[in-house]
């Protein structure tokens, strides 16, 4: 194929090139997609239509519990609750929460 000299031609003849090009691309560029999009299909398994179920974790027991309201408590995984960072952040150390842990100092001094 031989270029043409674009500085040479005029702009309306330029401007029709312009558009020959843009229609030629956008033809392309649908069949490509469409290409695709088959390619797409057949990798994706069909019946897949919703999200796959999580692994069920065991439920943790609670070790910690908030001393103001003992409904409160924590497994110790995740986030800390806001009331353990707040007593936290009062100076309170996080063994004074632990469940179980004042029955232990009680049989510990008797």
């Amino acid at each position: 194929m031989r270029k043409p000299d674009l500085d040479a031609m005029a702009f309306d003849d330029l401007w029709l090139l312009h558009e020959e090009v843009t229609r030629i691309l956008s033809e392309k560029i649908t069949t490509e997609k469409l290409e695709l999009e088959k390619r797409l299909a057949q990798l994706a398994p069909a019946g897949r239509s919703e999200p796959r179920a999580r692994r069920p974790y065991r439920k943790a027991p609670p070790k910690y519990f908030n001393p103001v309201e003992p409904s409160e408590t924590w497994s110790g995984r995740g986030r800390q609750p806001r009331w353990l960072v707040a007593a936290l952040q009062s100076g309170h150390k996080i063994e004074e929460f632990q469940i179980g842990a004042g029955d232990k100092e009680a049989e510990g001094s008797a």
